[in-house]
């Protein structure tokens, strides 16, 4: 392991007005920075100098995102309209009651935080992944961002139950942010209660880790935290409110700015500081684009057009539905972020709504890429106020390019998927064709596309589907079946030097055998509301139970280890 597997005496009362700093931990365990990156965030007070890696466990600092921007002037935690600032400073809220760490995930732990998986049996790091204890250096931070929902402009949003706690950058120089979801209320929390409930957590966890392992970009999920507090949700919308239980998500990004946090600057007419927002982006997030460029947000804006349009292809690609696609859930980093109510197909349906709060359908599967081009156009809506005339009019053009961008994009996935080589003028209306045999027919969408890389040339030819091939067996039935195969088989002889085993071999690499499907998804819930967590996710392991609350020893005290401050000012 490159760093030692210890967290312990990292975690420290990161200090609200009035309270008493943590000694320096540097000659005992104490924390010490992340090994040097390009966007590594400076040591604070207290911290380590960056040349002791031999001494050092952890590091983690929200400078980077403070010191840019101004914060927001009001300390007190409540509800309110913010203004002129990027974040708030608000710490979370910890739980009442017992808390238990139900799964990780040993692959974000070790490779991309840098930790021991041993470190999951802490009681340090069941207090820093809950929000009971902060990592002394960092400031946890909510942010400010606005959006369009269901394509209504619905104002002021930002993090209404989420924590930014910090940034790592960790041994590869990538910079990650760390977010608690389901952690307290915030500024932004306007009739909610800060909390996440365990269904919705369970899923989200389980979500953004089965899509990076499908090979979507897309946030990911390090932990889960349930609780015994009772939280109040009102699940189908019907009026029936009931009981279920908190839970805590730590949950990571390369950046959760969105659409949403350009969006609410142009409405509020804070252009200064709408401009070194974006400058901000641009220098951290996207390195071709260079700084002193007059068309850098040209730039910006033709890069997440086309990047938005691959992601959706992507979606596509393994019949996923967001099922909330509003522009503070659009990523400007071009990742899937903010699970809610998401879907993946099981039978091939481009009305599938995964929400059922969606009444009109607006966010069907079908239609995300329509909502897509929406979103952008909100984008570049924000963004006029900073492009001269020419800029605006070049603009519109790229945004007029989306289309093209993402049906080339979406060809080129799905001729993947059918195991297709070079071009051919017949591809989109032989893919187009499938689909609509799997539509009429109502075939599984992942195992007609799985099932089509394990059956053999010869077995299509001769129309001679075996029994295990469940899916392809219902396609069959289609009275076209037997056209589209002499299609299909007549295409696959066009590729150049290939065969039918190299064709086999390169579709099982890109079409799975297994999604999150809704079933699977739901069994996990139900059992983890019975205490039976061992469906979260492989290589997870529930420790034992803690209590939240941390006794004011002596030994609490001389580790550095100290609860994080309540938050001024927070109602009941």
């Amino acid at each position: 392991m490159w760093w030692p597997p210890w967290l312990a005496a990292c975690l420290a009362w990161a200090a609200g007005a009035g309270a008493e700093s943590p000694a320096p931990l540097c000659a005992s365990r104490g924390l010490c920075p992340a090994p040097p990156g390009a966007n590594a965030s400076q040591p604070g007070t207290g911290q380590c100098p960056r040349g002791a890696t031999d001494l050092c466990a952890w590091a983690l600092s929200s400078q980077s995102l403070r010191e840019p921007f101004p914060v927001d002037v009001i300390q007190e935690n409540y509800v309110r309209n913010v203004r002129n600032c990027i974040f708030s400073v608000v710490y979370p809220t910890p739980f009442k009651s017992r808390i238990r760490l139900v799964a990780v995930s040993k692959e974000v732990l070790e490779n991309i935080l840098d930790l021991d998986i041993s470190v999951q049996g802490t009681s340090d790091f069941l207090q820093f992944v809950s929000g009971g204890k902060v990592i002394f250096g960092s400031v946890p931070l909510a942010h400010r961002y606005g959006g369009h929902q269901f394509g209504s402009w619905a104002g002021q949003l930002g993090d209404g139950r989420a924590h930014l706690i910090g940034i790592y950058t960790n041994r590869n120089g990538e910079r990650w942010e760390l977010q608690l979801k389901g952690s307290g209320k915030t500024p932004y929390s306007r009739n909610g209660d800060g909390r996440a409930v365990l269904r919705s957590s369970v899923r989200e966890f389980l979500c953004s880790e089965a899509m990076h392992y499908l090979g979507i970009p897309t946030s990911r999920a390090a932990s889960l935290i349930v609780s015994d507090d009772d939280v109040w949700r009102d699940q189908f919308y019907d009026g029936n409110i009931r009981k279920e239980r908190g839970a805590i998500v730590l949950r990571l990004a390369k950046s959760w700015f969105r659409i949403g946090s350009l969006e609410i600057l142009a409405h509020a007419g804070e252009l200064d500081l709408q401009r070194r927002l974006l400058d901000f982006i641009i220098q951290e997030h996207f390195p071709s684009i260079a700084m002193g460029d007059s068309n850098r947000y040209l730039e910006f804006f033709s890069t997440v057009v086309s990047e938005t349009a691959d992601l959706i292809a992507l979606w596509m690609s393994v019949g996923f539905a967001h099922g909330v696609c509003n522009t503070d859930n659009f990523s400007l980093v071009s990742i899937t972020i903010d699970y809610g109510p998401f879907g993946f197909m099981d039978s091939y349906d481009p009305n599938f709504v995964p929400n059922t709060s969606d009444d009109e359908r607006r966010y069907k599967i079908g239609n995300q890429a329509n909502v897509g081009l929406f979103n952008l156009s909100k984008l570049l809506q924000a963004l006029k106020p900073l492009l001269d005339p020419r800029q605006k009019q070049l603009a519109s053009q790229i945004l007029d390019g989306y289309g093209e961008r993402y049906y080339s994009r979406f060809t080129e996935l799905f001729k993947t998927k059918l195991g297709l080589l070079g071009e051919n003028e017949d591809d989109n209306y032989l893919i187009a064709f499938l689909l609509k045999l799997m539509e009429d027919t109502k075939a599984d969408f992942t195992m007609t596309f799985r099932q089509l890389s394990e059956i053999t040339q010869d077995q299509l030819k001769e129309l001679r589907i075996p029994e295990e091939f469940w899916a392809l067996q219902d396609l069959s039935k289609h009275k076209l079946f037997s056209e589209w195969v002499s299609m299909y088989l007549l295409r696959l002889t066009r590729n150049e030097g290939d065969s039918d085993t190299k064709r086999r071999t390169r579709m099982t690499t890109v079409n799975p055998r297994y999604i999150l499907r809704n079933w699977m998804a739901e069994s996990a819930v139900q059992k983890a509301k019975l205490n039976d967590f061992s469906e979260l996710f492989p290589g997870s392991s529930p420790t034992a139970d803690f209590t939240a609350s941390v006794p004011e020893a002596a030994g609490c005290r001389e580790s550095g280890l100290l609860p994080a401050p309540p938050a001024l000012g927070q109602g009941s």
